[in-house]
């Protein structure tokens, strides 16, 4: 990572990984309106921590990352809604396997390798666990700043965890092991549903445009 570019916060890199979920998964409604951006942070499945932010607390932290040309303004093909897109990659200068592994960080928190490969797959196919484990090592021993570092293990857990260090060391929780370990069972659920509340948000869009198109030529 460059000298440059200053840590994020928790909503900044929630906001970073929301788009580069989002134009893997759907396509068709990236770069994304303020409000879709802002459903997508607030998801309750496949984040953690969930969060309740509100559009003018998304709006604050994009003039932020715009700032650090991490985010970019787009009017996209109707020229009328303002929508944002992620420039992430280019400005860590990381290939996209990395970066699917980061954004997947950001989103659900500290996960163990085999986590990490099933909650990746919809970002980027992994072989196997051992090339997941080979970029996060790559990641940790970055010369000029680590973006990921492997936790000590928890009690009672079989695997090491990863973070991300986007925003700075992470807290390691001190009590017993949470469970997680390869409970990778509720992946494609949980992708399903982020899916639907994404495709909700952007239907409700529409029909705001067109109730509002019909007022005025009413």
């Amino acid at each position: 990572m460059s000298h440059e570019l200053p840590r994020l916060t928790l909503l900044e890199a929630r906001i970073l990984g929301v788009l580069v979920e989002k134009e893997k998964t759907t396509p068709d409604a990236y770069p994304l309106t303020l409000n879709s951006l802002t459903a997508g942070c607030n998801q309750k499945s496949s984040r953690e921590p969930v969060m309740n932010a509100d559009e003018s607390e998304v709006q604050s932290a994009l003039k932020e990352l715009r700032g650090r040309l991490l985010v970019l303004e787009t009017y996209g093909a109707s020229g009328r809604v303002l929508r944002y897109a992620q420039n992430f990659g280019k400005c860590y200068g990381l290939p996209m396997t990395s970066v699917a592994l980061l954004s997947v960080l950001m989103l659900r928190g500290a996960q163990t390798v085999s986590e990490l490969r099933a909650n990746c797959e919809r970002l980027y196919h992994f072989d196997d666990a051992s090339s997941v484990e080979a970029y996060l090592e790559e990641l940790a021993a970055r010369s000029n700043s680590a973006l990921v570092a492997r936790l000590p293990k928890q009690t009672g857990s079989r695997e090491h965890r990863w973070a991300h260090l986007l925003c700075g060391q992470p807290s390691v929780p001190t009590g017993p092991g949470n469970g997680r370990d390869g409970d990778v069972g509720d992946s494609a659920l949980e992708e399903r549903i982020s899916r639907l509340e994404t495709e909700v948000g952007e239907l409700r869009n529409i029909i705001s445009r067109i109730t509002a198109h019909t007022q005025r030529d009413s």
